[in-house]
């Protein structure tokens, strides 16, 4: 079994002035324009990524993104496009933002353009991480265990079980705290409805759930549930440990014992250069950029970092989040995750706000041709093993 690869994508529309010196992210606005170009983009990356032998390509699900950075409204609906300008390639989100659905709404979309694909999606659900993207959809977004929060997660939990039950089987039920379906006292043609069909049902079955893990709370909600649990964006201490605690905990809830990179995904910022000081160049306007765009709602994630600046790109550097230099330099830093993981899920991220379609499709090519081929086969996994 050999090791999968797959691309994610933002959906940040083309952006020059990125960097410490632009203005503040949320301040940022762009035309209709902008965005179609964004689309353009994504079809011809995923073209790329095809021809180049990558097994998936993912995108975010994001709202109101007027400022620009990911302005993907409907990853179902973009996925379903993409597939039919692709052969194999396999399309999913990190993540569907499901308390912005309707579950069984978002149940019967996913399914129809699954089956539109032959079976070409994949499932990754999660929250939402934006007060102003969810709380206009009903499901308030919170901080840290407050009501918001506590009432955010509640929803969300109830919502994957419906959309498990409607997609995993003929009819369903599901009678809960926030919903009811199908509701009491419902006939059809004066015959009682006692549950549901969902027409149609995805072509992959059974339906696997990404999610995205950061916290304890989410790490043994994905472990409880058995979903691929997917790692971005932590400091190399903190993603080995969580690493390896989703393994204990599956094998603590459900008696099975994964192998070492088993139900997981890394996800990696990756860029490469001819030179390290040219892959800094490249990726240090995009990489300020995000993090003005995120450091706010991290400080509220964290309130300890207060008043701090957010990290520089050496930083981010040495937390292990972003790996950038040669493609040797970049090779030999992912083989070492792969090696002390066991990594059998590995998607870079390749675009940042400031690099065009050319900038990317040649991050693409570097990794594709300088990078994959030491990574691939069973030779990274046995060596964890």
């Amino acid at each position: 079994m050999g090791l999968e690869f797959g691309v994610f994508f933002f959906g940040t529309v083309d952006m020059p002035d990125a960097g410490v010196d632009g203005p503040p992210a949320h301040l940022r606005r762009y035309s209709q324009a902008d965005y179609r170009r964004v689309y353009r983009d994504l079809t011809a990356y995923a073209q790329r990524a095809e021809a180049l032998g990558f097994d998936s390509m993912w995108t975010a699900e994001h709202h109101f993104q007027n400022h620009g950075f990911e302005v993907v409204p409907n990853v179902v609906l973009l996925n379903a496009i993409l597939a039919q300008k692709t052969t194999t390639l396999k399309f999913g989100s990190l993540v569907h933002v499901l308390t912005s659905w309707h579950p069984v709404r978002f149940a019967e979309d996913y399914a129809l353009a699954d089956v539109m694909s032959g079976g070409r999606l994949l499932c990754g659900l999660g929250r939402g991480t934006e007060q102003r993207e969810s709380n206009p959809f009903g499901v308030n977004v919170g901080w840290a265990g407050d009501p918001d929060d506590v009432h955010n997660r509640e929803v969300f939990e109830e919502q994957v079980a419906i959309f498990k039950a409607a997609v995993g089987q003929d009819e369903f039920i599901f009678h809960g705290k926030h919903y009811d379906l199908p509701p009491a006292g419902l006939d059809f043609r004066d015959e009682p409805v006692t549950s549901l069909p969902l027409v149609p049902r995805p072509l992959t079955q059974p339906v696997r759930v990404y999610q995205a893990v950061r916290s304890e709370d989410t790490l043994r909600y994905a472990a409880r549930q058995r979903h691929i649990a997917v790692f971005w964006q932590m400091p190399r201490d903190r993603l080995a440990q969580s690493w390896q605690r989703y393994a204990q905990l599956v094998e603590e809830y459900h008696g099975v014992r994964l192998r070492a990179g088993e139900d997981r995904m890394l996800v990696m910022n990756t860029c490469i250069g001819d030179s390290l000081e040219e892959a800094k160049a490249t990726v240090r306007a995009g990489h300020d950029e995000l993090r003005k765009l995120i450091w706010p709602n991290t400080v509220k994630m964290n309130p300890q970092l207060k008043g701090q600046q957010p990290p520089s790109l050496e930083d981010s550097m040495e937390q292990g989040q972003y790996v950038v230099g040669t493609a040797v330099a970049v090779r030999d830093e992912l083989m070492g995750w792969c090696e002390q993981l066991g990594v059998e899920y590995l998607t870079v991220f390749p675009h940042y706000p400031g690099m065009t379609q050319s900038d990317t499709l040649d991050q693409l090519e570097r990794f594709s041709r300088d990078v994959r081929p030491a990574l691939s086969g069973d030779v990274v996994r046995e060596a964890a093993r």
